[in-house]
């Protein structure tokens, strides 16, 4: 590509990555565990903005249960985010070489 084609379309490249990260920051997922014992809300940057413990998960005899069970909400919430983030910017996210998402 012509570097001065580039930078015609610089502009739009900026609208189009400002758009982006306004749809990130409007996604919000929740992931859990256990039957929903453990759930953890994620935004769109992938951080986790919360975490709900059911009460009857908390076992200090059990530690390491909770332990698995918080890793495997956290990597639910992870995968809800990059499915949201495909259905909200689907073809834009692949322009901008974020399909592998």
């Amino acid at each position: 590509m012509n570097p001065f084609d580039m930078m015609k379309n610089l502009g739009s490249l900026k609208e189009q990555a400002e758009k982006i990260q306004n749809e990130l920051a409007q996604i919000e997922v929740t992931g859990s565990s256990g039957g929903n014992m453990v759930r953890v809300t994620m935004n769109g940057k992938f951080e986790m903005t919360g975490i709900e413990l059911d009460p009857i998960c908390v076992d200090n005899r059990d530690v390491p249960m909770l332990q698995d069970l918080i890793v495997a909400a956290c990597h639910d919430a992870f995968y809800k985010v990059q499915d949201e983030i495909k259905n909200k910017l689907g073809p834009m996210a692949q322009g901008l070489g974020l399909a592998g998402l």
